[in-house]
């Protein structure tokens, strides 16, 4: 079954892209699924529902939770923690997926987009967090993750308020990491270093495959940080690729969307700017 087996999962924006990758990943491995996202229907440009992705994590042999959920609405949180103990009397990981971008000065940047933008990620982040705790705490075993970069200063001129909403998750893994020092709970950030293929990357042209790496490299590396021993690996700002070749993996290939293209290592001050995309990442 796994190194998961018995362990339950929420995932949030697991209706597409990274998320989807993530949860099917982790179901794989053994665990439980709570696929937490907006998405009850689909759109043209944006294929997938919390309810078709429960099909293919039931496909998987493991149980699955479609719950929809408004990450910027803590009632809805609550809910969604509610609904998974109800069911699965646990809560063994949380990965925060879910974002939103928006790559522009700060001239450029409306207040409700800032509050959008950081509503979804840091926020989000720190109320999802907050509302899975105490049942980590008290099962005696916690991995969270927020998908968020090292806080690099240089990325800041050109996407001021994306990087505070990305940041702050940063900081969350850092700070919380000290107030769970001597209890089994680790969290942790995990960033790329390269582009990767999503909806965000596909539909606001964001490069091409070129320069892009499937969503399986942060999957695959997910599912090895949330393997560890909780408490082992915590507080840390990690790199996807540089993070699996910490563990011995050295085959990367397999993760370029071109065979024939290495993507270059890319951090938030090189991406391209962009317009309001708030799409999940």
């Amino acid at each position: 079954m796994g190194k998961l087996a018995g362990k339950v999962a929420i995932i949030t924006g697991a209706s597409r892209g990274i998320g989807r990758t993530v949860a099917l990943t982790l179901a794989r491995a053994g665990a439980d699924i709570v696929i937490a996202a907006k998405s009850e229907t689909e759109a043209p440009n944006l294929p997938g529902t919390i309810h078709s992705v429960a099909k293919e994590v039931e496909a998987l042999g493991r149980r699955a939770l479609p719950v929809k959920v408004d990450v910027r609405d803590d009632a809805a949180i609550a809910e969604m923690v509610a609904q998974t103990m109800k069911k699965f009397g646990r809560i063994d990981i949380l990965v925060n997926n879910a974002g939103a971008l928006w790559w522009q000065p700060v001239l450029g940047t409306p207040m409700k987009r800032y509050d959008l933008i950081n509503g979804i990620n840091s926020r989000a982040a720190f109320s999802c967090t907050q509302a899975v705790l105490p049942h980590m705490i008290a099962g005696g075993f916690g991995h969270i993750l927020v998908y968020s970069p090292p806080i690099d200063l240089s990325a800041l001129p050109g996407k001021v308020a994306y990087c505070i909403s990305k940041f702050g998750m940063t900081m969350l893994a850092h700070g919380l990491a000290g107030e769970m020092v001597g209890k089994p709970i680790s969290i942790n950030a995990l960033w790329p270093v390269t582009a990767i293929e999503s909806f965000a990357t596909i539909n606001f042209q964001l490069g091409d495959p070129t320069i892009w790496r499937k969503a399986e490299i942060l999957a695959d590396a997910t599912q090895s940080i949330v393997e560890t021993e909780p408490g082992k690996l915590t507080g840390q700002a990690l790199l996807d690729e540089d993070y699996l070749r910490s563990t011995g993996v050295t085959e990367f290939v397999k993760y370029r969307c071109d065979p024939n293209s290495e993507p270059p290592r890319l951090f938030a001050k090189d991406l391209p700017q962009a317009g309001l995309v708030p799409a999940k990442l």
